[in-house]
């Protein structure tokens, strides 16, 4: 599995379509709330990839006055358990220490990836709530 940091806007068109499919598609979250002005403005966003190049997850970040946010991880569902979250999650937390060093690193995880995040060296942080009708927890990066 490669991962690569987006640079351009087909890349970036591609990453969104993987999202629609996963978030609007597969979960029903709304497109208004799928799609946000940080996607074109403060958002550093991934790609990965399977060993034969096609596009198959993608995640992004970006800084807010808590720290560094990562959200919208989403992996097709035809290639998921094959490794694409945790290389996205690898390189998204070694580019955000270079970028970030000792920023808290946070992200709200929907309730069936909370072990996938813990595993990674998370911890939930607060209550349960809701967010496009999905429940997730707070989850803060111990390093």
């Amino acid at each position: 599995m490669q991962v690569r940091c987006i640079t351009t806007e087909a890349d970036l068109e591609v990453a969104l379509a993987i999202r629609r499919t996963v978030f609007v598609l597969g979960q029903n979250v709304p497109a208004d709330l799928e799609n946000d002005a940080h996607d074109r403005t403060d958002a550093t966003h991934y790609l990965a990839l399977t060993a034969a190049g096609q596009p198959c997850g993608t995640a992004r970040w970006r800084p807010t006055a808590q720290g560094v946010k990562l959200e919208r991880f989403a992996v097709l569902a035809e290639y998921r358990n094959q490794e694409a979250g945790a290389a996205l999650l690898a390189a998204v937390l070694h580019d955000v220490q270079a970028a970030h060093p000792g920023a808290l690193v946070y992200l709200h995880a929907q309730l069936p990836a909370v072990r996938f995040y813990e595993r990674h060296g998370f911890v939930k942080a607060g209550e349960k709530f809701v967010e496009a009708d999905i429940e997730h927890y707070k989850m803060s990066w111990q390093g």
